[in-house]
């Protein structure tokens, strides 16, 4: 993929968020590189003023609704730390598959490193309505189910569906569109309903 052609607008406004990892080469299998997006959320959450309203790791890719001060420095910083983490893990774990393919895709004027593991940019999309925050919140939660790998989609433990559905999530999300949502009061299986926050 090229470089990006998405321009930000409303640096302070809510963002549908795409990463995708250089040639969708499947890296988060294991909770040891999910763990490295997560902290990096958590604290772009700290210290950035980043607010996250949905959220979803597949094995390749992951989707965002964030927004903070700056959302475009926010998604630099992002990028570039995790991708020094997920690398340095990699070279940890000696997956020298991995790393080959990384180095093999890097785009050509990318000279000063060895290795690109992000595809360039993150494709934001400016959430401008209600409706279209409601419908990618739903899409979100609802893509481990599209792609067969979950029934339900708080049976995926990378994703905010979790915290929507009053469980445990692995990160803080605002959730001022709960009601709104399709499923709203959903069935609970482990019989333990919690009082939602009015």
């Amino acid at each position: 993929m090229g470089r990006s052609r998405y321009i930000i607008v409303e640096p302070t406004h809510p963002h549908f968020i795409t990463c995708t990892v250089l040639n969708w080469l499947p890296i988060f299998t294991r909770f040891d590189s999910v763990e490295i997006i997560i902290n990096s959320l958590k604290h772009l959450q700290q210290k950035e003023n980043l607010k996250l309203y949905a959220f979803v790791i597949l094995e390749n890719h992951l989707h965002l609704i964030a927004q903070s001060d700056d959302i475009a420095i926010s998604m630099r910083h992002f990028k570039s730390f995790t991708a020094k983490e997920l690398l340095k893990l990699l070279q940890q774990e000696n997956a020298q598959t991995l790393l080959k393919q990384f180095e093999f895709y890097k785009k050509a004027h990318k000279r000063d490193r060895t290795y690109q593991l992000w595809q360039e940019g993150y494709q934001p999309k400016l959430i401008d309505n209600d409706a279209m925050m409601i419908n990618k919140i739903e899409y979100i939660h609802n893509n481990p189910i599209k792609r067969g790998y979950v029934d339900e989609d708080w049976h995926w433990r990378y994703s905010s569906a979790r915290a929507y559905r009053d469980m445990e999530s692995l990160i803080e999300v605002e959730r001022f569109w709960y009601y709104n949502l399709s499923y709203a009061f959903p069935p609970r299986t482990d019989g333990n309903e919690r009082t939602r926050d009015k």
